[in-house]
């Protein structure tokens, strides 16, 4: 029996932040959109293992895509959120030195994120950041007044509700299997629930996160030498298992792989830590193992207390973990988005999203965008 055929304009496969976030802006256009999520439900993987922090934007080196969609996805996100009751707060984030050496960071940050248009950090001495946090032990910081949280599974629920109210269709348990490059678009066969379907579309974005290069893989007429690799970062966060003392973000000088075991705050207010940087030896996101070590409140307690000397191991308890989908190794410079588009492989209405880690969750609105006007070209 000949596998069921179905078509329409657009197909989005993966149902993250991002994905989803891409849904709604063409479906919006007008364009018949189906996404395709392999999970059971929307957002299993990066989009729901991470600090839900809304990001700044002052990080990123100036020009990449990293630091220009973080700007522009942040003032996007907390339009969103406002209109459409997706509950986050605008908490602030401290960025704090613990030693001497650790000033040439601080003027570096300062630097940079003047350099990407945020223009709104101050720099603290001792005494301020006391004054904010009287637990902190700091030598100097900086404060980010737009750095923000929010409830990341409400976020992309008013994503999808876009999407559908604007004709989108989400398919759950769909794992594509082969993609063919047609005259006018691209075949994709997609096993769901037992069954085979096809399915015709004009317009196809990869956007499967984990699982990105696994489907450009599957893309018959891409060249190969446009798969960038994958590296597999493993992030683990421990939780505070009493009340916080906190009231805003607190993250340490940025290490080499990430932002450091920092301290972000949940909407109800209860604290977790992480995450640290722990590189997996292989690359198959199937054989990620998302259990947190009983070990790791021991590994987090003594870099935790380099800002808050009052931590305690028995006060802290495994949290949860997640794994980025890195483009660049443990010994490479960070890597910036990839967002290929018809420019780069040469195929017509095709784009694949490499290495989208954070700042991704607060950029997703301004990825979508960005994603939008390839296509248009």
């Amino acid at each position: 029996m000949s596998a069921e055929q179905f078509q329409c304009d657009a197909v989005v496969i993966g149902a993250g932040a991002v994905g989803l976030a891409v849904a709604r802006a063409l479906a919006l256009d007008g364009r018949e959109t189906i996404i395709l999520e392999k999970n059971a439900h929307f957002g299993m993987e990066t989009s729901s293992r991470n600090s839900e922090v809304i990001h700044a934007g002052i990080y990123y080196p100036k020009g990449s895509l990293k630091a220009l969609l973080c700007v522009e996805g942040k003032r996007r996100l907390y339009d969103f959120c406002e209109s459409h009751g997706v509950g986050f707060k605008r908490l602030g984030k401290l960025i704090v030195a613990t030693h001497a050496d650790q000033g040439a960071g601080i003027e570096t940050i300062l630097t940079t994120a003047a350099n990407n248009g945020v223009g709104d950090l101050k720099r603290l001495g001792k005494a301020e950041i006391a004054a904010l946090e009287p637990e902190l032990f700091a030598t100097e910081g900086l404060f980010s007044p737009s750095t923000g949280i929010i409830d990341s599974h409400q976020y992309m629920l008013a994503l999808l509700g876009d999407a559908e109210g604007a004709g989108a269709s989400m398919v759950r348990d769909a794992e594509v299997t082969a993609i063919v490059r047609e005259t006018s678009g691209y075949c994709l066969t997609v096993r769901n629930a037992g069954q085979a379907m096809r399915l015709s579309c004009r317009i196809l974005v990869n956007s499967a996160g984990l699982w990105a290069q696994h489907v450009a893989g599957l893309i018959d007429a891409l060249d190969r030498a446009h798969i960038p690799p994958l590296f597999l970062a493993k992030g683990n966060y421990v939780t505070l298992t009493g009340k916080s003392p906190f009231r805003h973000l607190v993250y340490p000088v940025p290490e080499h792989g990430g932002l450091g075991v920092h301290l972000t705050l949940d909407m109800g207010g209860g604290a977790r830590f992480g995450p640290n940087v722990e590189w997996l030896d292989g690359n198959d996101p199937d054989a990620i193992d998302y259990t947190v070590s009983p070990g790791m409140p021991g590994l987090f307690a003594p870099r935790i207390a380099q800002y808050w000397p009052a931590v305690t191991e028995s006060a802290l308890a495994p949290g949860y973990c997640g794994v980025r989908p890195k483009t660049t190794g443990p010994r490479d410079p960070n890597a910036d988005f990839r967002i290929d588009g018809p420019g780069v492989h040469g195929l017509p209405g095709l784009v694949n999203l490499f290495g989208i880690e954070s700042p991704g969750l607060t950029a997703s609105l301004a990825i979508a965008e960005h994603v939008r006007e390839f296509l248009d070209g």
